[in-house]
């Protein structure tokens, strides 16, 4: 077993984009006669055509580094020089309704989806030693959110989801890191609901923000500056008649039993939440002060995923035991670049998930117990549950990714 210590995923990454991906970015942004204007407009255009999630802005001693995550990654594309830093961060600013005077406290905006493009883009400030530094963060528009059978979930987990989506009260749970789909997946559930039961079922929202318009649903966004937190939402809709409510994220304590207490009412609830695991999810909830009844009783199923890049097909196979980072197969693929994938390796992303339902009398006793994560994985397991892990093996097995992206994503605790 390799120790992380000694994992260099640069050895891993055929090519930088930036040795081959966008001149025509390069060319644009280098010439002294651009404008903050010109520079902010073709470099979100660029990034909108790569697909890249967001644009980190980083000012350094020497100007102001270009960034794009890309199915997951964050590459280095240019350098701005110094003297038009500033006014390109300003720009954005401007763009964002944000105060341009103001750049010793944090904000955050929206960027008007420009034109017939159908991507929203949310601007974030943050003050540090060499000036403002900005994340653009592009969000896929209301017509481009993934339907329900298009996301990738293997098919007995959509089958489970379909089915619990069926029912009129309990929590349906989705949980991963930031950036693991999780939003996607629970817009696809509610997407599912609306084309399902149209004007037959009142369908409800609390998000914070709202990344996308959903027919058919009532959408509202928290404000906290007025008071207008996801407690007094929650507690807000419980009047308002509701039959499934989305709430975007539980945060703390208070949402969290307020999420439940809707569920034992009557209401089916969907929501994400930060845990590694399914069965870290009701370990973290316990920690947090849920009692395990209402987990017993209001938890219908939880969803934790992970997304990985996929192997481009230019990927070659390998039987060098380095190249396998410890994971127990005889050979796998490995990336190598080529002008289909911008010489990554990588094309696209694969959703790699597991599925939890409490249903079983087994795991049931073990939430009203409090068994730690690892009981209750294994009993899941026993009950028939596929780990996200072991997705992740079939996966380099199968050809699909590489060992090298399992541990990026996944890490070495396994």
């Amino acid at each position: 077993m390799p120790r992380p210590s000694d994992f260099d995923p640069k050895e891993h990454m055929p090519l930088s984009l930036s040795d081959r991906y966008y001149a025509v970015l390069a060319t644009k942004t280098a010439g002294k006669a651009a404008s903050a204007v010109e520079i902010v407009d073709s470099v979100l255009e660029a990034a909108r055509e790569s697909g890249a999630s967001d644009v980190h802005l980083i000012p350094v001693e020497s100007g102001l580094d270009v960034l794009w995550r890309i199915d997951g990654v964050l590459h280095p594309i240019e350098n701005l020089r110094a003297e038009i830093a500033t006014n390109v961060v300003s720009r954005l600013k401007v763009l964002a309704g944000l105060l341009t005077y103001r750049s010793e406290t944090p904000q955050e905006g929206r960027i008007q989806s420009p034109g017939d493009t159908d991507v929203e883009m949310r601007v974030s400030t943050f003050p540090t030693m060499f000036g403002e530094k900005a994340v653009v963060r592009l969000f896929a528009g209301s017509g481009q959110y993934q339907r329900f059978e298009t996301l990738g979930l293997p098919a007995d987990i959509q089958a489970g989801l379909s089915d619990l989506l069926l029912e009129s009260g309990g929590v349906i749970l989705d949980c991963g890191p930031a950036g693991s789909g999780k939003t996607t997946t629970i817009y696809a559930c509610l997407r599912e609901l609306a084309d399902k039961f149209g004007s037959q079922r009142s369908l409800v929202s609390l998000e914070d923000p709202i990344e996308a318009v959903i027919p058919g649903v009532a959408q509202s966004q928290i404000n906290p500056t007025v008071g207008f937190d996801y407690d007094t939402g929650l507690k807000s809709l419980m009047r308002q008649d509701p039959e499934v409510i989305l709430v975007g994220e539980i945060r703390d304590q208070v949402a969290a039993e307020t999420v439940f207490q809707a569920a034992l009412t009557g209401h089916l609830v969907l929501t994400t939440f930060h845990a590694g695991s399914a069965t870290g999810a009701i370990c973290r909830l316990s920690d947090m002060g849920i009692e395990p009844y209402l987990l017993r009783t209001g938890l219908l199923g939880i969803v934790a995923q992970r997304l990985v890049r996929k192997l481009c097909e230019c990927s070659k196979e390998s039987s060098d035991s380095g190249s396998l980072l410890g994971i127990d197969l005889a050979n796998c693929h490995v990336p190598t670049g080529c002008e289909k994938c911008r010489g990554t390796g990588y094309h696209g992303r694969l959703l790699l998930a597991e599925f939890l339902r409490t249903e079983s009398s087994e795991v049931g006793r073990a939430i009203l117990s409090q068994s730690d994560a690892d009981e209750l994985e294994a009993l899941a397991v026993s009950a028939g549950m596929t780990t996200r892990w072991d997705r992740a093996v079939e996966a380099v097995k199968c050809g699909e990714t590489s060992p090298a992206e399992v541990r990026r994503v996944f890490g070495f605790s396994h």
